[in-house]
This record gives structure tokens, C-alpha cells and sequence, in this order.
């Protein structure tokens, strides 16, 4: 094994092993550390002997290949994170990764649905007393995860995730396991407490560990799975399927929260937040809106429209 294949499998334990960093999150860090190294190499430099200068270009040719702020911001943090490893685990005796500079992510404000989209996308759940059992079934998995999604702001790999007794009985709070395996409580409405219980009657002699079960009962639904059936409720609906998808719901259960006045280090806490610069995007979100309400009601703004207009 090379000096830079041990230094970063190490680096990936650390992460797995202190920070219970996700198989996905692995594999992206992976991924990040691969596209420096073969910088580095064409540069003659490695890994663990790179210069400030290797890594500059590094992320000068990121930029020459067309990849997104974004993208190049999150690499860059995974490098920052593994030369403080090595820093710290004695493998390297300064930081070259030290002073280069993020490029400002692009500012993208979170799509979500109107208040009336939503109701209608639960309501198009419902289905006929006359529909075969498998419709009937799933009907109530669509009503069921999306009441949990919307009434508590779930990830979608919270949602699934759920094991089948998190709502017995009469529970007014529901665990969730999020990212980093850290724990938060968040409310329950009754809507949903009624539609996941429904479900959970109706799957009573599956034997599912699960709230929502896969086909096969051992294992939860798959993203896959829900994204067709939200494919089809969407549909149902009159919505625009392309405008959909679970994290769309999560974002339009934290506008609306933040738009009926709720604090935002309280929606901090339900999301999961670690950060809460994370949160203040919904602030953003209820700037545009409010920016919007004045174009298109103040009465000056009206007046200022129609003399545009006139002299165009």
C-alpha cells in the first residue's frame, strides 16, 4: 500500500468510525480525494507531499472543466478536512490546503409547493373503496408518507427509516435518527399520526421491522418506490411530477412553518439543522415572497407598471 493509499483510507475511517459518515458521504469523499490525486500526478507532486501551488491548480482546472461552485466548494472542503488529519495525526507538518479560497456557492433559493398545492397532493391519496387491495395499500403508504413528510420535515431517509413501532400507540412525538446518527424530536399532527396508524394496521401481518416495508418485508421501501408513487399522487393531483420530490415537501413544510410566524431557531431544531446558517435560507425565501407581494399589490408599484408601459 502507498503512503497516499494508507493516509486516506485512514482519513475514511476516521470518518466512518467518529463522524458515522454515511456509505454515500464515503463515497463522495472518496470520489474528491481521487480528482486531486490525479491533479497532483499530473503535476508530479502526491497527496501527501502536495504544495499550496499543486492544489491551486487543482481547483483552477476544477474550474476550467465547466464544474459547478458548488461542486468545487465541496471538494475543497473535503481536502481542507484531510490535511487536518494528517496535521493532526503527525503524516504531514503543515496544511497546504491552509489558504486557498472557496469560490462563492451559486445562490439558489429551495422550490416548494403553496399551501393549496399540498392539500391537494394529500388528498389525491385518497382511492375508492371498490379499488383492488393493492391500490387500496397504496393509497395510505402515499397519504402516510406524505402527511409525515410535510407535517414533521423529514428527509426522505428519515422517512423510510422509520421503524414500524415509532408511532404505537398515542405518540405525540416522533424520534428521528438524522445525519451523523444524531437524534431530534419533532411533533406530530393528528392527520398524520391517523394515516401512518392506518398503515401500520394494515401491515400488521407483514412482520416488517419497518413503517413503510419494501416487497420484501425485511427491508424498507426504496427511494425508488416512493419517487413513483409520488410520481403518480402528483399526476393525480394536476401537479407537474417534475416539480416534485421529497425534498421539495421538507422545503415547503419549513416555509410555510416560517411564514405563520414560527422562530427560526425552533425550525433549526425540527429540521435537524446542525448549523443554523443552514436555516436562514427560508429567510430568503420569505424576503422574495414578501418582495413580490409588494410588486405585484402596493398601489405606487402598479402606477410605476402602467407608466412603463405607456412609455414603451
Amino acid at each position: 500500500m502507498t503512503a497516499d493509499a494508507r493516509g486516506t483510507d485512514l482519513f475514511l475511517e476516521m470518518l466512518a468510525a467518529e463522524r458515522a459518515a454515511a456509505p454515500n458521504t464515503l463515497a463522495a469523499y472518496t470520489a474528491d480525494l481521487t480528482s486531486c490525486e490525479e491533479s497532483l500526478a499530473a503535476q508530479g507532486e502526491s497527496l501527501l507531499n502536495a504544495t499550496a501551488a499543486g492544489l491551486a491548480d487543482w481547483m483552477a482546472d476544477m474550474g476550467r472543466s465547466g464544474q459547478s461552485r458548488r461542486t468545487v466548494a465541496r471538494r475543497l472542503s473535503c481536502i481542507r478536512q484531510f490535511y487536518l488529519f494528517l496535521l493532526r495525526e503527525g503524516m504531514r507538518q503543515d496544511n497546504p490546503a491552509a489558504h486557498l479560497d472557496a469560490p462563492r456557492p451559486e445562490a439558489s433559493l429551495p422550490h416548494f409547493l403553496s399551501e393549496s398545492e399540498v392539500v391537494s397532493l394529500i388528498d389525491a391519496c385518497a382511492v375508492s373503496p371498490d379499488a383492488s387491495e393493492a391500490k387500496q395499500r397504496r393509497g395510505l403508504v402515499a397519504r402516510a408518507a406524505l402527511e409525515l413528510l410535510y407535517a414533521s420535515g423529514l428527509r426522505i431517509s428519515e422517512l423510510l427509516a422509520l421503524p414500524r413501532e415509532a408511532l404505537a400507540g398515542e405518540r405525540q412525538m416522533l424520534v428521528v435518527r438524522g445525519k451523523g446518527g444524531r437524534e431530534r424530536l419533532v411533533p406530530l399532527s393528528d392527520s398524520a399520526r391517523e394515516a401512518a396508524q392506518a398503515l401500520h394496521a394494515l401491515d400488521a401481518q407483514k412482520g416488517s421491522p419497518y413503517l413503510f416495508p419494501g416487497r420484501d418485508p425485511k427491508r424498507p421501501l426504496t427511494r425508488q418506490a416512493f419517487d413513483k408513487i409520488l410520481y403518480e399522487v402528483g399526476l393525480q393531483a394536476g401537479l407537474d411530477p417534475a416539480r416534485l420530490s421529497p425534498h421539495v415537501l421538507r422545503h415547503s413544510f419549513a416555509t410555510h412553518l416560517l411564514a405563520h410566524g414560527a422562530d427560526l431557531r425552533a425550525l433549526q431544531m425540527l429540521l435537524g439543522h446542525a448549523d443554523i446558517a443552514t436555516t436562514q435560507i427560508y429567510t430568503h425565501v420569505q424576503t422574495e415572497r414578501l418582495k413580490q407581494a409588494v410588486e405585484s399589490y402596493h398601489p405606487l408599484a402598479a402606477d410605476q407598471a402602467a407608466r412603463a408601459e405607456k412609455t414603451g
